[in-house]
Formats: C-alpha cells, structure tokens, sequence
C-alpha cells in the first residue's frame, strides 16, 4: 500500500490581527530604490503607474518585503480617476496585508501596466476588472472579457452604467418605501429607453468574435510525430452542459490525441453582476445575498461580509457568545462542504453516488442545526454586524454535543477507512495534478489547493479573525501537490473542525441554554439601517475552498461605494491550466474536482 502523503503541522504561533502592513516604511525603501515612485495615503502605498511593474518586481524580491502573494486585484471608479488596488501578503513569514494601489485619471480609456509578469495570478483577476470597469491592463497575454460575452457593450461596474430597466441608483427605492407601492420597472422604464447601444449595432446581424469560435480541428497546427503515428492538436470543448463541469462552466481543451496541450477556463454563465447589485443595495441588504455566492458555505460568507463592514464600525463590538457560534456554524460549515467536495471528486472518478451520498447524510444532520439557528438550511442570511441573528434554541445543543463527540468523527473515519487505500482512487489521484508550491504562490492560490502544495498557510492562524486565537488546531498541507494530497488536506481538515467544535461548544459563554438576553448575541442597536464611516477595509475568512475577501468602501452613505468579493473559486482555478498540461482528458474531470468550485462564486 502507498503511504499517504499528509502532514500536520502547527506553524509560527498565532499572530495578532493587523490590519495593515507599515506602508510609510515600505514607502521610503521604495523611493530609495526608485526616485518618487510611490507615496502613502491612508494607509495604502500608491504607486506611480509609469514605475507599477518595477515597483511590484521589488516589493515581491525585496527580502525585508517579500510580497510574493498577490491575493486580490480590484479597482474603484472614483468622479476623478480609477484607482487599482491590490493586497498583497508575504506567506513565507505570514506577513500583511499590504495595500497597493495605482491611479488613471483618464476617466474615458483608463491604462495601467499588467503584473501578470511579477503575480501570474493577476491574469483573471486583471481581465475581469477590464471587462467590469473597462481598465486596460497593457502588454497582458490575452486581455478579453472573461464574465461578459465579447459583443457586450460597456462595463456595468462603472458608476455611469445603467442597466435595462434601470430604475434607481440605490434601495429601497422611493417608489416601495415608505409609500409601500409597487411598480414594475419596465413599465416605468420600458426596455431600451435607457439602453446606450453601439451605433449601427443590429443584433440580428451580429456575429460571435472568431477567438469564441475556435474550429474543432486545428488545420494550421504543426504535424506531431509519435512513432509512427502522426498527430494534430485539435481543440474540444467539455461543458457548459457537462455533468462533471460542477456547473455551467466551460473549458476549452487542446489536444494531442488524448494528451492534454493546454486548457482555457470559461465562465461567466452564471454571472449576475452581484457586485453591483451590492453597491445599489443597503449595508445590510447584502447579508442574504452572500448567502448565494458558494451556496454550500452560506454561514462562512456571511463571516466574511460581517468582517469587513465592522472594521468601519469601530464602536461595535461582538459579544463573546456570539463569536462562540460564529466560530462553530462556519467550522460545521468546513466539514459539510468538504464532504460534499470529496463525495463529488470521487463521483468524477467514476464511483457512481454512493460516496457523495455518504456525506451528504451526514450533512443533513447539520443542515437541521443551521435550520434551528437560522430558519433556513441553505441560504441562512444569520450574521449580523456586531453579532447573529439569534440565538439557538435549546434543542441544538444535545445534537451538536453527539455529532461532535460520535457521529462526525465516526463518518470521517470511516469515509478514509474506504476511499484512502482503495486502488482505483490510488492510481487516478497520485501524481495526477501536480501543482508545485512555487507555482501554488506565484498563481494566487488559497485553501486546500494552497496547502495540498506544502504551503502551511490558513488565514485563522495568519491573520486571526474573530476568537480562532483561542483554538488549538493544527494546519495540514500535502507534500506531493497532487489530486490524492488534496483529496487528504481535506479529510484532515475536517478532524481540525470537529477538534475545534470540541472546544468551542464546552467553552461557549452562557451555556447550551437559550439566552433571551439580545445583549448576548448582538453589540449595538438593530434595525436594518447602519452607520458605516467613510474609509475602506478588507475583511477575509478561511472559507472551505480557501480565503474569502470581501473589499468594501464607503463614502459615509446608506449603500456600499464599492462592494467587491475575492472569490476562492474564481483564483483557483487559474491554476487549471497548470495542472492538467501533459495530463490525459479523462483526468481533466478529476483535477477540476480536486479545486472544488462552486459557479455561484465563481461567476458571481
């Protein structure tokens, strides 16, 4: 039997949170080295753009600096200029955040220099923020829209956009509420009254760009010689209707023969614009909404959500019961999602349902608790800034002590006692999908995909948020980097979550009895309007598929300014290419499982 290849590990001792790293002094070692390449304003370090991709190459190489993890790219479209923002973290010495940004106040054409060079991860990020914002990233290898089809017109994430139907810039709207009347929009609004459309567009003439309708066969492809057989590559197409593309997800696959030349993701098949229905929506509109992002993980997205917003709350603070069920729904959270990820892997692999049904038993158990706590077992809408919603009632506790305690652990070992040393799994998943841990860094990767690759980097133990200080858990990472290394990152992550449960349950404030007392679950004053001071934050979890962000700005008003997610699926599949160059196409289907996507992220 092959020894499987899992370590676990305990890293540097927890860090204290910092919000962000000292950009004065980082400042000052970049003007030394380049002559007023870059200043600081609020916090975050600005750089002249005509300098972005030498100051960037410095920041990454730099030892005393060593930003060698781009973790997000995003932009803001201000009245005056488009700012790029970057956040960047050190994961050899769990360093950061720092703050990055560049500025173009061509409002019209804005241009800024492409890091695909320094942080190859900024490839889908630097496309997606050209196809919402319309920033054009110079000398990027392929620069296209990435959510939005070619023939799409403008870029709905610019504050001068508007959609069809388009009837306010913010909620509620003033014909709901308070007057409580309803109106269609396109009544008000009648389709393409509001629409700018490119002149002398005629849809009905329209056609699809020719890099969107790749031929099936290469015909200008070179002759590959094997032997004596003689080869083309030819290009296929697997999804978006395909029962192993996890969702309406698109991958486009150059072959030789059944060997795999390359691979180009595509998506945008579900994609809604959530961000912008973020910025037309109040604060705590929002909560729900991220409910629908990675629809296994609802309680983990609202912690992520809450996070941010509170860092511009300063006078809120949790309580500690609530940060007790905070800590335990998003770690019953990571067990029900890595079931149903590895229970889905295993499908891929050909083993029919019955091991996606195995943890989907079990999940059902803690879906009833969510459905106590929150009303709903998927979409649990149950953060809240400053707290949760409610407290649980007394029912939950006896079921959460024994899956705690019996159940969960039992399931767990026995899910490895079949799958772990079973041969088919063995021969399908080991050295299949390698992703090297200079690659795992250099492409922005997060979670089990990150530590599969022997990266020991978990932002609860990096950057501790909420009461994770408290815990005692360990960190497992993979030493091979393969399918079967992130198929047991994942399997002992979830013995760390049931090790965390033990603790948080015994040790919550107040008991396992219902607490009447709101003061105990939620700071502040509720109601469904908040008080969020100006400024900007990023706020992020451990989610199940890795670090989940969401970057918010505010201008002191009712609705978010900016309101943008950096999603765990979304970065991790820009290693997809990576991993299944040289790989067979029947392997293509388990390497896209062994990342665990869900579209509603990935998309948004």
């Amino acid at each position: 039997m092959t020894t499987p290849t899992i370590t676990t590990v305990s890293p540097a001792p927890m860090l204290e949170a910092t919000p962000l790293r000292d950009a004065n002094a980082i400042a000052a070692k970049v003007n030394a080295k380049f002559a007023n390449a870059a200043n600081v304003v609020d916090g975050s370090l600005v750089v002249d753009k005509n300098q972005l991709v030498e100051v960037a190459t410095f920041l990454r190489d730099e030892p005393t600096i060593g930003c060698n993890f781009l973790e997000d790219l995003t932009s803001v479209d201000w009245p005056d200029r488009f700012e790029v923002v970057y956040h960047l973290y050190n994961l050899t010495r769990q360093e950061g955040p720092l703050r990055m940004k560049t500025v173009d106040t061509n409002k019209p054409d804005p241009r800024v220099p492409s890091l695909t060079s320094v942080w190859p991860g900024a490839n889908l990020m630097e496309r997606e923020v050209y196809d919402l914002m319309g920033v054009r990233f110079e000398g990027h290898p392929n620069l296209v829209r990435i959510l939005l089809w070619e023939g799409f017109y403008g870029h709905p994430l610019r504050k001068d956009w508007k959609e069809g139907y388009f009837e306010e810039e913010k909620k509620p709207y003033d014909q709901r509420w308070p007057q409580g009347d309803f109106v269609r929009g396109e009544e008000r609004n009648p389709y393409k009254d509001n629409m700018v459309l490119p002149k002398g567009f005629d849809p009905t003439k329209y056609q699809f760009p020719k890099e969107d309708n790749i031929p099936l066969i290469d015909y200008n492809a070179q002759a590959i010689h094997s032997g004596e057989l003689k080869s083309q590559t030819f290009v296929v197409n697997m999804g978006p209707q395909h029962p192993s593309t996890h969702g309406v997800f698109r991958m486009r696959v150059m072959l030789d023969g059944e060997q795999v030349v390359d691979l180009q993701p595509v998506m945008g098949y579900l994609h809604r614009n959530h961000e912008k229905i973020g910025e037309r929506n109040a604060w705590l509109m929002n909560m729900p909404f991220t409910d629908r992002l990675d629809y296994l993980c609802s309680m983990g997205n609202n912690f992520g959500y809450a996070l941010a917003v509170e860092k511009l709350m300063p006078d809120i603070k949790v309580p500690e019961r609530a940060e007790y069920l905070r800590v335990i729904m998003a770690e019953f959270t990571r067990i029900v999602n890595h079931f149903f990820a590895l229970g889905q892997l295993l499908s891929d692999m050909g083993a029919f349902f019955t091991p996606m049904l195995y943890g989907i038993e079990e999940r059902e158990w803690v879906l009833d608790l969510f459905e106590m706590s929150s009303g709903a077992r998927m979409m649990c809408n149950y953060l809240r800034f400053g707290g949760v919603a409610k407290d649980p009632p007394p029912e939950f506790w006896p079921i959460a002590r024994d899956l705690v305690a019996n159940r969960l652990p039992r399931a767990i070992d026995n899910f490895d006692a079949y799958i772990a040393q079973n041969e088919i799994v063995l021969a399908r998943a080991q050295g299949v999908g390698i992703l090297k841990p200079e690659d795992a860094i250099a492409l922005s990767t997060v979670g089990p995909v990150l530590r599969a690759s022997g990266i020991p980097y978990d932002v609860r133990r990096a950057e501790p948020y909420g009461i994770y200080d408290r815990f005692d858990f360990d960190i497992p990472i993979g030493t091979v980097g393969d399918v079967y290394d992130r198929y047991l990152v994942r399997i002992a992550e979830m013995r760390e979550s049931v090790r965390i449960l033990k603790q948080a349950i015994v040790g919550i404030p107040g008991g396992h009895e219902y607490q009447s007392d709101p003061a105990m679950i939620f700071g502040g004053r509720k109601g469904w309007q908040v008080k969020i001071q100006k400024g900007e934050a990023y706020g992020r979890v451990e989610n199940p598929k890795g670090a989940l962000g969401y970057y918010v700005v505010s201008d002191g008003g009712t609705n978010p300014y900016r309101y943008h997610i950096h999603a765990p699926s979304f970065v991790n599949i820009g290693a997809l290419s990576t991993m299944v160059r040289g790989h067979k196409v029947a392997d293509v289907v388990i390497i896209l499982g062994s990342i665990d996507i869900v579209l509603g992220e990935l998309d948004r």
